[in-house]
């Protein structure tokens, strides 16, 4: 399982709790979509994670922008997924990124809107945010691969999946 959080927004921990930290201990790989707002953040995400790749939010300063990318791709079980934040990107200039980079799909933090929708006939993942979700539901998100589908569900900190969907590859 690939687990995909993002905007922690946190000062001194992950602020991970409940089923998300389950699924975060429990990943394959973790994918963060940037807002990490502190190092010390950064750190004790990384130190959750079996393997992380995590990109840098509007809101993490110098020094995490020293360390994290604006943009990272990474293949898991077959399927290429590229990673923003998405302050930075139109759905326009994302979707030519995501054409460059052959992404089959992309990941995006930024709005805390937990989210599963379609861009230039890609699936766009948003996890939302699982530790400040402002006026949205708090939630992270999970994809597998099965056999020649990939599932992605958006579930809260408590475990349930509120949105699902299969998507052919």
């Amino acid at each position: 399982m690939l687990t995909v959080i993002s905007d922690t927004h946190g000062t001194d921990d992950h602020r991970l709790e409940g089923h998300t930290l389950d699924a975060v201990r429990d990943a394959d790989h973790v994918v963060h979509a940037g807002d990490f707002t502190t190092e010390t953040v950064l750190d004790a995400v990384a130190a959750e994670a079996t393997e992380l790749t995590a990109v840098y939010g509007n809101n993490d300063p110098p020094a995490l922008r020293e360390r994290l990318t604006d943009a990272a791709t990474l293949t898991y079980d077959g399927v290429r997924l590229l990673v923003v934040h998405g302050h930075e990107h139109t759905a326009t200039a994302l979707g030519l990124l995501a054409r460059q980079e052959g992404a089959d799909v992309v990941v995006v933090g930024h709005s805390h809107r937990p989210e599963i929708t379609d861009l230039d006939g890609r699936p766009l993942v948003n996890p939302g945010s699982y530790a400040d979700p402002r006026r949205y539901r708090p939630a992270h998100a999970e994809l597998t691969v099965e056999g020649p589908n990939l599932r992605v569900r958006l579930r809260s900190p408590a475990g349930e999946t509120f949105e699902e969907r299969t998507i052919q590859r």
